[in-house]
């Protein structure tokens, strides 16, 4: 089935005529009717605007701090954010029956540094929310963010954000739940955490029920679309050196589930009882001599302090007197599996070493499968060359135009359009002129498909809003 904008049917702030890709589930003349009004915080792209607006919705402020992101909103929803959150006076934020915020995620997701809170440049704009939330004390809210955010700071980030919205703080009943839009028939694995909050009990609130239907990423593909970026010298290099790995491997060999580090087949230097930095603080200048580092290369006598810390592999190189255990194993299991197949991977070796360390990575996720590369979807990413299914992308990021899924089969990346369907926002009558912007503001935004389905469920839980029957 066709999933084309042409798909979508007039999608406006305050009249909505939407009629849903891949199955119709309202009638036009009730979309029509305004049920509700709701406010869109960190409104980027407007996810919780087209979500929202489906079930009958009237967006009535939104807030974004860059400028032609609000520029584009205005474009495709007819009204023009607010600037800055922390600079907006609540007087001119109105009455309003729903609070929507995709709050910053840097602070707390695994890939930053997770500084929660405490981060001077994203960490405090939470409160901003909770600023709205203690003024206007809409009837409902819910709120999206990383996964991580339940585990940060070993759950104090998450406790201290219940007690705030609590009914002992704002008095609002709340709960969380995580999903990823393949839980409701889109291909993308991207888990986010969802928080709803709501002044009356939760007692008639029931979290969708994920879909076990199978997906396939092809649904969201054009066939060889000609403004598609094609693959550069050097990523085409890099993948026919993997490609070739893959075709080294005997028959017989299962690829491992965990990523693949190259710079472990012949490294010797300490990471289990020691690390590196524990033998240099002991040792000093000869604290590393005589082991190898990254690709087996020697560090010899002759080599200065700086030298030999060079030669070991950059996540080798923190300054850690113990290794977290995660890093033990990968770290363990490559050294195993390159002793148990020296013999095929020693003459292919040599070839992956011209390229970044990166690249020198791969994730293998394909276990079980034809052993073919370019059958599958790709994405470069900080953790190596990751190769999936085509079942699923992986997840969409705030990503440069390098880190956008690869269509291995056709040697090119997605387009902005392709990546707008992933985030179930191809009803969008434009996108940012430029691609990279347009991957960052993608890959910042929420699935709108996702939200949907939670803010249907969340409206039950208010009798005062007439809710549209799915």
């Amino acid at each position: 089935m066709s999933t084309t904008p042409a798909n979508r049917i007039g999608v406006s702030c305050r009249s909505v005529a939407y009629v849903h890709g891949w199955r119709a589930r309202w009638s036009i003349s009730r979309m029509q009717k305004s049920d509700f009004r709701f406010i869109d915080l960190f409104a980027g792209l407007g996810g919780f605007h087209i979500a929202l607006g489906r079930l009958g919705g009237r967006c009535v402020f939104a807030a974004e701090w860059k400028e032609h992101l609000r520029d584009l909103y205005d474009f495709n929803h007819g009204i023009r954010p607010a600037g800055d959150i922390t600079k907006v006076d609540l007087a001119v934020v109105p009455e309003h029956d729903v609070l929507t915020a995709g709050f910053p995620c840097q602070p707390f997701s695994k890939a930053g540094e997770q500084l929660g809170f405490e981060c001077t440049k994203q960490g405090g704009l939470f409160f901003d929310v909770v600023r709205i939330l203690s003024a206007r004390k809409p009837p409902l809210f819910i709120l999206e963010n990383v996964p991580n955010l339940l585990k940060h700071d070993g759950g104090n980030t998450w406790a201290k954000i219940q007690k705030i919205l609590g009914v002992e703080g704002l008095g609002y009943h709340i709960d969380a739940q995580k999903y990823s839009p393949h839980n409701f028939g889109v291909p993308q694995i991207r888990e986010r955490v969802y928080i709803v909050g709501s002044l009356e009990p939760l007692t008639k609130f029931k979290w969708p029920v994920r879909s076990d239907k199978e997906t396939s990423i092809e649904t969201v593909l054009d066939k060889n679309p000609e403004d598609a970026k094609r693959l550069s010298p050097q990523v085409q290099e890099c993948l026919d050196v993997w490609s070739e790995f893959l075709e080294a491997c005997p028959e017989g060999v299962n690829l491992p589930s965990f990523p693949l580090w190259s710079m472990e087949w012949g490294a010797t230097y300490p990471y289990e009882n020691e690390t590196p930095f524990a033998r240099r603080m002991l040792r000093g200048m000869d604290g590393l001599a005589g082991l190898s580092g990254s690709h087996g290369i020697q560090i010899g006598h002759n080599l200065t302090l700086e030298d030999s810390w060079a030669a070991l592999p950059s996540y080798a190189r923190t300054e850690q007197l113990v290794f977290p255990k995660w890093k033990q194993d990968f770290i363990r299991q490559n050294r195993e599996f390159y002793a148990e197949n020296r013999d095929w991977i020693a003459p292919w070796h040599p070839k992956i070493l011209k390229f970044p360390s990166s690249l020198q990575k791969l994730e293998w996720n394909i276990q079980g499968g034809h052993q073919d590369l370019w059958e599958y979807v790709i994405q470069f990413r900080a953790s190596g060359v990751r190769v999936k299914r085509r079942n699923t992308a992986p997840s969409l990021i705030a990503m440069t135009d390098t880190q956008v899924p690869i269509i291995a089969w056709e040697k090119r990346y997605m387009t902005p359009r392709e990546c707008a369907r992933l985030q179930s926002m191809q009803s969008l009558k434009r996108l940012p002129s430029s691609p990279v912007q347009a991957f960052q503001a993608l890959g910042n935004a929420v699935n709108t498909e996702v939200v949907e389905k939670v803010a249907s469920a969340l409206l039950q839980v208010t009798p005062n809003f007439k809710k549209t029957d799915s």
